[in-house]
């Protein structure tokens, strides 16, 4: 399989680029540490926000992670089918569905976390612990400026 050819030199040292190709990397390294627990990176997102928000109605479920809602009914569809989660009519609006993580969910979120924690410290591992620090700061600050200009 022949290599991608590198950049051009003005592209390569742009911040954007790297940014985007350590996201690249990250992505790749998380994926496959994710498989490894056989899940795939939106079941865990969505598993995840069903952790955090649950119960919770699908469609803002959807909205929450920026997630198509067909899109979503198909990574529901693979998690309930799995125990995951479950899929119940919502007390509150019976014409939707509430969404909860069962106690299989939560035991499989500890091991993704576990297996993405790995996957970001293989990714940082060029960086001394300090500078990782430093790092994650900035990223942060990078982030938060999008959310709100005036952090920036």
């Amino acid at each position: 399989m022949p290599e991608t050819p590198p950049a051009p030199s003005a592209i390569r040292t742009l911040p954007s680029w790297l940014l985007g190709r350590a996201a690249a990397r990250g992505r790749a390294l998380v994926a496959d540490a994710l498989a490894e627990q056989g899940m795939k990176m939106w079941h865990h997102v969505v598993l995840a926000a069903v952790a955090d928000l649950g119960p919770v109605a699908q469609a803002e479920l959807g909205r929450s992670v920026s997630l198509d809602p067909k899109d979503m009914v198909g990574v529901l569809n693979d998690l309930q089918d799995a125990g995951l989660v479950e899929r119940t009519p919502d007390p509150r609006d019976r014409r939707k569905n509430a969404v909860t993580i069962t106690p299989q969910g939560h035991r499989t979120l500890r091991h993704c976390a576990r297996a993405a924690h790995r996957a970001n410290k293989e990714l940082l591992a060029p960086l001394e612990e300090e500078e990782r620090d430093h790092f994650m700061d900035m990223l942060t600050r990078v982030v938060r400026a999008e959310e709100d200009p005036a952090a920036g």
